[in-house]
């Protein structure tokens, strides 16, 4: 697929409702930039850290099923080499990347048309992380999000949270992408990855494509915690009952609801500045729906907050159950999950390890007979 077609594909796809369970009410792309001279791929991971949650399915999932869908070049990683840069349980770190495997798949991800895969399956992110880590500065990577947010909590630092950026770098550059979905928050490591491309391309020629970020619509990609809507729905929350995650049971998610912190006022009205919880609630329901959050506001005109949470948890467990049902299917099929995971990474490996030959060989680790 050309340039020019593959950029038609991508505003078509944008237009398109969701295929999978919930109509999507606005565009979760910005402009896909043209590049040229490179064949097109979109590349996204996830950490098998934690369940997914509405936060997650709508900022990031629901973007690769539909650049998916609409024809794009996709690839998706299990990040389970990043997710060890804080202690992990072995025994439920491989539960996770199982049911984190079932979810995507769950929402519509299609090992058919993506390239479905497990990180640490390809040797080659971590060699090429070596490299890139060797044309990094200490400087630079301290002023990343990643390692401020983090280091600030832990009184000794792993090293792995210092270059985790560097290995994010190594898992887009691998497979030579031309477009990566980041949120707002992730836009600082894109461009880490864009700058070793200019260094590595500029010393050894012409080796990777600079990678352009699909950034979605902020208020999609970041919905707010239920327990303090000044903060982004997170999975690394140590609070479980502030996200809605998509294997809550309807029990769950009502409890979730009620205790979603809001305000004094009763009435149900969006403002995103003042009423960051209601409007919060607001913003789920109308992702969930399709419904605007002024025709929201309309119909709920003679609800107080209270009542409103009940109504927005009836929405969020109606909605979420199809895909609970399939997650808990698809974990019962041991062995189609490790045929997914297998074939992906056989995928993966082969264009993986053609970028890392030419790097080896640029770099001066091969020689010529």
């Amino acid at each position: 697929m050309n340039s020019s077609n593959f950029t038609k594909t991508i505003f078509e796809c944008m237009r398109l409702k969701s295929l999978c369970f919930w109509p999507l009410r606005k565009s979760f792309c910005s402009e896909v930039h043209r590049t040229d001279s490179w064949p097109q791929r979109v590349f996204s991971g996830i950490q098998p850290t934690g369940a997914i949650h509405l936060g997650n399915y709508f900022g990031a999932v629901a973007r690769w099923r539909e650049l998916q869908d609409g024809g794009a070049n996709t690839m998706c990683c299990i990040a389970d080499l990043h997710s060890i840069t804080l202690p992990q349980e072995p025994l439920q770190l491989k539960k996770n990347i199982y049911q984190m495997t079932a979810t995507l798949l769950a929402c519509g991800i299609d090992p058919e048309k993506t390239i479905l895969f497990q990180q640490s399956q390809v040797p080659q992110h971590a060699e090429l992380c070596w490299v890139l880590a060797c044309h990094s500065t200490m400087a630079r990577l301290a002023h990343l999000p990643q390692f401020r947010e983090k280091s600030a909590s832990l009184k000794e630092v792993p090293v792995g949270i210092y270059v985790y950026p560097v290995l994010q770098a190594a898992d887009i550059l691998l497979y030579r992408s031309t477009h990566v979905p980041v949120g707002e928050d992730q836009v600082q490591h894109l461009q880490l990855a864009q700058q070793l491309v200019k260094t590595f391309n500029n010393r050894y020629g012409p080796t990777f494509p600079s990678p352009k970020a699909i950034v979605g619509d902020h208020t999609v990609s970041r919905l707010r915690s239920l327990r303090d809507p000044q903060k982004k729905m997170s999975k690394s929350d140590a609070d479980p009952r502030s996200r809605i995650e998509l294997m809550d049971s309807p029990a769950d998610i009502r409890e979730k609801c009620k205790k979603a912190v809001t305000d004094f006022t009763s009435a149900v009205t969006f403002n995103p500045v003042s009423r960051p919880g209601v409007s919060n609630l607001i913003t789920i329901h109308s992702l969930l729906s399709g419904l605007s959050p002024e025709d929201i506001c309309r119909d709920s005109s003679g609800l107080d907050t209270g009542r409103y949470k009940l109504v927005v948890a009836e929405v969020i467990a109606k909605n979420i159950a199809p895909i609970r049902e399939k997650v808990i299917h698809i974990m019962s099929k041991h062995q189609y999950l490790d045929d997914v995971l297998e074939s992906g990474a056989e995928k993966a490996v082969r264009i993986a390890r053609e970028t890392w030959n030419d790097v080896k060989n640029k770099v001066g680790f091969t020689y010529l007979l």
